[in-house]
């Protein structure tokens, strides 16, 4: 449902009936429309033993996101906006953007967009270091999985950025409050939901360059890595003993097949991740193996499974080729500032 405000009364008809369910306690947990289980490509989610599992409709996400957009011309306002939940008019250049995730936030902080609202993980409650010199001082408005709709309603924004996996039980309610316009899920569909975004901003040729710019760069470092590039392992502890290995159809499996590089087996598949056990860490191996931990490593397997003599005969400890990332780019970025962020990682660790 798009909105289309008629007059300063219309507007604030919308926002009173926003903020009335707010008040009566609207589910704004926003998991998707029955698929839970493929929440966050890149985050911890509710059900974060299931989140591996692709869910309906994943394989082909990207492709279906990919067809969302404009047929508005550079500068051409009003223009309506085709998106994951349906159509939305937006009236002019937004200038008070609200972005309901972390991949929200890269892209628009990436196109000169310093958003008044942000919807940070529960991991990771602060404003993502990596983006903190350019997105200004976005206002808290709940997290990803717990909306505040009240507090979204008072920044008056003029465009909502969010995704349907995510959001989709408070669609209704956000559209109410401003244009709102969702991507269908975050994760291995980055670059579709970039450009998606920078055409609801009027910013398409700006996001077409980045990106043009991050592939030049992959390339480059697949061209130096040479022919025979060494096997890469993403590893992830997560709250509750979940232990990832991600896959090809995840943030971090998009760039390192941007980059040419092999993965083992067991990773090699089109998912976001498989899980193993503390005790079957030894699944992990390749030539070289990055770790990232969601929110306090404390409360994850990390230190169960790293004392694991199995861990310890990987070829990749055992060669000092296992490093720790920062988990807010290699994970939790999921725009194209992050995705630099780990080119320049990969860079540092593989050419060395």
């Amino acid at each position: 449902m798009s909105l289309r405000r008629r007059g300063t009364a219309a507007v604030a008809l919308a926002v009173a009936a926003a903020l009335s369910l707010a008040a009566c306690g609207s589910d704004s947990s926003g998991n998707g429309k029955g698929d839970s289980a493929s929440a966050q490509a890149g985050s911890g989610a509710k059900d974060s033993k299931s989140v591996a599992k692709g869910g309906k409709d994943f394989a082909d996400a990207a492709e279906k996101t990919a067809a969302l957009g404009t047929d508005a011309r550079a500068g051409q306002w009003p223009r309506t906006v085709k998106h994951a939940m349906g159509s939305t008019e937006i009236k002019a250049r937004p200038e008070r953007v609200v972005v309901l995730d972390v991949g929200e936030l890269d892209n628009v902080v990436s196109l000169g967009v310093k958003p008044v609202g942000l919807a940070p993980t529960e991991g990771s409650p602060e404003l993502p270091s990596y983006l903190k010199k350019n997105a200004g001082e976005p206002k808290n408005i709940g997290t990803i999985n717990s909306l505040n709709l009240e507090a979204i309603a008072a920044l008056k924004p003029d465009l909502i950025l969010g995704s349907q996996l995510r959001a989709a039980n408070s669609y209704d309610e956000l559209s109410k409050i401003a244009p709102t316009v969702f991507s269908i899920r975050p994760g291995f569909t980055w670059k579709q939901n970039y450009l998606l975004n920078a055409a609801a901003l009027d910013r398409t040729a700006r996001a077409e360059a980045n990106l043009a710019a991050y592939e030049k760069r992959a390339k480059a470092l697949g061209e130096k890595l040479g022919a025979h590039k060494p096997t890469v392992s993403m590893v992830r502890y997560l709250p509750d003993g979940v232990i990832r290995l991600y896959a090809n159809d995840s943030f971090i499996g998009t760039i390192l097949k941007d980059i040419g590089i092999p993965r083992p087996k067991n990773q090699d598949i089109a998912d976001l991740a498989a899980e193993i056990s503390p005790e079957n860490i030894d699944q992990a191996d390749a030539d070289w193996i990055f770790t990232g931990v969601y929110g306090d490593a404390r409360a994850t397997d990390k230190s169960k499974a790293q004392a694991n003599p199995l861990w310890k005969n990987l070829k990749a400890v055992k060669d000092g080729h296992a490093h720790d990332v920062p988990d807010e780019t290699w994970y939790l970025g999921l725009g194209v500032t992050a995705a630099n962020a780990v080119l320049d990682d990969l860079q540092k660790y593989l050419t060395a």
